[in-house]
């Protein structure tokens, strides 16, 4: 897969799954974190197409990178909380970061192989 299109799937991800966890949590301003960041990588997004564009793919991976180590607080508490259905929130965006990431990687190792 591409990595616009990993970035993409994840930005949509963090962004509906941010804002379902906002009115879930009677609207916890730190539930709009992965909102935030999700939409900055949405931005970004255009910028990955053009694969000669190094400064917006460094950019979204900087932030992949921060919203997934960003996420495992939240996970911790959905953990210790019991509540199920924000585990499942929380781990989909973070499977969904994670896949990104590696999208990157795999992405970043080809290029320097060329």
């Amino acid at each position: 897969m591409k990595p616009h299109k990993a970035s993409f799937i994840n930005a949509i991800t963090l962004i509906l799954l941010g804002a379902w966890a906002y009115i879930d949590s009677n609207y916890a301003i730190t539930a709009l974190i992965p909102v935030i960041f999700g939409a900055i990588i949405l931005v970004l997004n255009p910028g990955l197409k053009q694969e000669n564009n190094k400064t917006a793919a460094h950019l979204v991976v900087l932030l992949t990178f921060l919203i997934l180590g960003g996420l495992i607080k939240p996970l911790t508490g959905t953990m210790e909380s019991g509540n199920n259905i924000g585990m499942v929130r929380v781990i989909t965006m973070m499977l969904t970061t994670a896949f990104a990431l590696v999208t990157f990687v795999k992405s970043f190792i080809s290029n320097r192989s060329k």
